[in-house]
């Protein structure tokens, strides 16, 4: 048995079985409390039956404990590993989707997501993502009044700001560096989704926040899929506003400035 790098009061381990398999374990850590493990078992599941998306299978998952295959790894995010996540997402995003939201909530990190099935985009992002997460913010003490002001003013207005997407895409929802394993030079497995349907800007404009995937992704991305005129001039910044807010309330006031730089560039 070894250790299993994993966050938000879990502990991780990785166990190998007597015919050499190894299994990746995740448990609540005694006395913390949280989301529970099973909903994330659901995620990983949704995207293993709905997609080719490469996942960890899940082999059982209760609401303290989660197991699942160990995806070993040998290296990090380099231009061929972008191409390659590039046609996988785009492969994602490509399948057409009944409706927004979706049949469940879902959880982004430990943080409830709420996915009532909807037939707009754009009023469903102002509601149950930038607004939901902004509210929830400000209530714990997070967001300061001026700040959320200045969201719900650009929540009044945000039909001048997004677009409609084609149809409903399924979203891994938490398309960040540590959640993408590589091996070989090519990305062996999406971890710890936060699924639901959605515009495929959101994923992407996520995907870029903290450097994640660059030029060769999107090269990739786009050989597949188009992106529409304004996405990284003025969109890709709005959506970030959403993890932006999730990280006010899992790691505090340090990304409070990137949420008011964001305002002031959109106008708000």
């Amino acid at each position: 048995m070894g250790p299993l790098s994993v966050g938000f009061g879990l502990e991780g381990a990785v166990v190998t079985l007597a015919d050499g398999r190894q299994l990746a374990v995740k448990a609540r850590a005694r006395g913390a409390c949280g989301s529970s493990l099973t909903l994330e078992a659901y995620m990983l599941g949704e995207l293993e039956r709905l997609s080719d998306l490469p996942v960890p299978h899940v082999h059982y998952a209760n609401d303290d404990l989660l197991v699942m295959d160990y995806i070993a790894t040998d290296g990090g995010i380099t231009r061929s590993v972008e191409r390659h996540a590039g046609a996988l997402i785009a492969g994602l995003h490509a399948a057409k989707r009944a409706r927004f939201g979706y049949a469940r909530d879902t959880l982004i990190g430990p943080l409830h997501q709420p996915n009532p099935e909807s037939d707009r985009w754009v009023p469903f992002f102002r509601d149950y993502r930038l607004l939901h997460m902004a509210r929830a913010a400000h209530d714990e003490g997070l967001l300061p009044a001026s700040l959320l002001a200045r969201i719900v003013h650009l929540a009044e207005r945000i039909e001048q700001h997004l677009i409609e997407p084609e149809h409903p895409s399924l979203l891994h929802g938490d398309l960040w560096t540590g959640n993408v394993l590589v091996r070989g030079g090519k990305v062996a497995a999406f971890v710890d989704p936060a699924i639901y349907c959605g515009h495929p800007e959101i994923e992407l404009a996520f995907a870029t926040l903290f450097g994640t995937f660059g030029a060769d992704f999107f090269a990739s991305y786009q050989e597949r899929l188009k992106l529409q005129p304004g996405f990284f001039e003025e969109r890709r910044d709005i959506y970030n506003l959403y993890p932006r807010l999730v990280h006010v309330r899992l790691f505090g006031s340090g990304y409070l400035a990137g949420i008011a730089a964001t305002l002031r560039k959109v106008g708000h």
